[in-house]
């Protein structure tokens, strides 16, 4: 964890940013006018003081966009986008898209034209936030992803962001292939997986502050969230702790 100030701060891979106003078009009558999103996806939240004018906020990544058993549409990303400094789980958390274009490995999108999407408006509202990975200190270990009931009414699934497409959800594939994820601040990376590591699974994909809970992806199979030091959770694991646990996302499975 690095800490940068006034406006910066790192959580994890969650990176405090700067905001700007946007001009939209205005669509036909006949359009569907809600915002796409999708895993890959940049989110923006804790915009302090107003997200009209703030002078810091956090940015992190969708996993993935799904519905759950009751028929929510739902987002999931990483846990620790949603732990404050003393430990505390931010649920009731508002959450915006981020406007900003996602970068690349070699040119990271710069932390400070982050920016909400104040045409869209609020996006969603975190419900749950699980045991962070912890992987740097001495806490349990957990699968490190929080849930997100999104407004329906000002979003619309995709399976498409970026270089990525999600069509199906499995099992992280065997040792030495390539996957690769889809980060909000370093756009499509690839590398080899690597093994796994207790509850996680490890490869050589390069990631950056901001790509937290950037879908992991063998094809277009979703099989994990990377929060991080080439470490991954399996997506399968996610759901049947979701499933476990009930409430807002439990069922989770792609959106249609």
């Amino acid at each position: 964890m690095r800490r940068v100030l006034p406006v910066l701060r790192a959580l994890g891979l969650a990176v405090l940013v700067a905001s700007m106003s946007l001009v939209a078009t205005a669509p036909s009558a006949s359009a569907d006018t809600r915002t796409a999103v999708g895993g890959g996806t940049g989110i923006i939240f804790r915009l302090s003081p107003t997200p009209e004018a703030p002078t810091g906020y956090y940015i992190c990544t969708l996993t993935a966009v799904g519905r759950d058993a009751a028929g929510n549409l739902v987002g999931l990303t990483n846990a620790h986008c949603f732990i404050d400094d003393k430990g505390n789980k931010l649920v009731g958390e508002t959450v915006y898209r981020d406007v900003s274009p996602a970068g690349t490995a070699f040119e990271p999108a710069p932390i400070a034209n982050s920016r909400p999407d104040l045409q869209t408006g609020a996006i969603g509202t975190v419900t749950y936030v699980s045991t962070p990975n912890n992987l740097l200190n001495t806490g349990p270990k957990g699968l490190d992803y929080a849930v997100i009931k999104l407004d329906e009414s000002r979003v619309a699934p995709t399976s498409t962001v970026g270089g990525v497409t999600i069509t199906s959800i499995g099992a992280p594939p065997a040792n030495g292939t390539r996957m690769c994820k889809q980060g909000h601040r370093t756009g499509l990376t690839c590398g080899k997986k690597l093994g796994t590591s207790g509850i996680w699974f490890t490869h050589l994909i390069w990631t950056n502050g901001g790509d937290s809970g950037a879908p992991v992806v063998d094809g277009q199979t979703l099989v994990g969230n990377a929060w991080g030091a080439q470490h991954s959770s399996p997506i399968l694991s996610i759901i049947d702790e979701m499933n476990a646990n009930g409430g807002v996302g439990a069922g989770f499975h792609l959106a249609s």
